[in-house]
C-alpha cells in the first residue's frame, strides 16, 4: 500500500471578468472543492510555481492565497514536501453551526443578488455543484 500523499486532481480557473481579486478566487475555489468533497484532508495541491505558470500569474499571488489558507487552518505546508489540505477537527454546537450557516447564506445571497442573480438561479447552481462533487467521488 502506498502511503505517499496523492496529488489532487484539482485545477484552478480564473475569471478575469468577475472583479474578484485573483488570490481570493484561489481561496474560494479550494474552499468550494472541500465543501463539495472534490478535495479531502491530505490531498496535495499544486506547487506555487505550477499554479503561477498554469495561470500565468505572479507567484506572490499564489503565495498570498496559500498563506491566508494556512492561517485559516485550511492548508498545511510541509517544507520540501508540498502543500496539503489540512485535517479539520473543528467542532461546533448545533446552534453555532446553524448561526454560522445562516450568516454565510445571507452573505452569499446578498452578494449574488447584487450581481443580478435570483434565489432560483443560486439553488440551481448549488444543485449542479453538489452533483459535480458527488460524481467526482465515484
Amino acid at each position: 500500500m502506498n502511503s505517499a500523499p496523492k496529488l489532487a486532481a484539482f485545477a484552478f480557473r480564473l475569471d478575469s471578468q468577475s472583479g474578484v481579486p485573483v488570490y481570493r478566487q484561489l481561496i474560494d475555489q479550494v474552499q468550494a472543492a472541500i465543501a463539495t468533497s472534490a478535495l479531502h484532508a491530505g490531498d496535495q495541491l499544486p506547487t506555487v510555481r505550477q499554479v503561477a505558470v498554469d495561470l500565468t500569474i505572479n507567484p506572490n499571488t499564489v503565495i498570498r492565497a496559500y498563506r491566508e489558507m494556512e492561517i485559516r487552518g485550511i492548508l498545511d505546508t510541509q517544507q520540501g514536501s508540498g502543500t496539503f489540505i489540512a485535517e479539520r477537527n473543528v467542532e461546533y454546537s448545533k446552534d453555532e453551526r446553524a448561526r454560522k450557516l445562516g450568516q454565510l447564506v445571507e452573505e452569499f445571497v446578498s452578494r449574488a443578488g447584487s450581481a443580478g442573480f435570483s434565489v432560483e438561479e443560486l439553488q440551481n447552481a448549488l444543485r449542479k455543484l453538489a452533483q459535480e462533487g458527488s460524481s467526482k467521488r465515484r
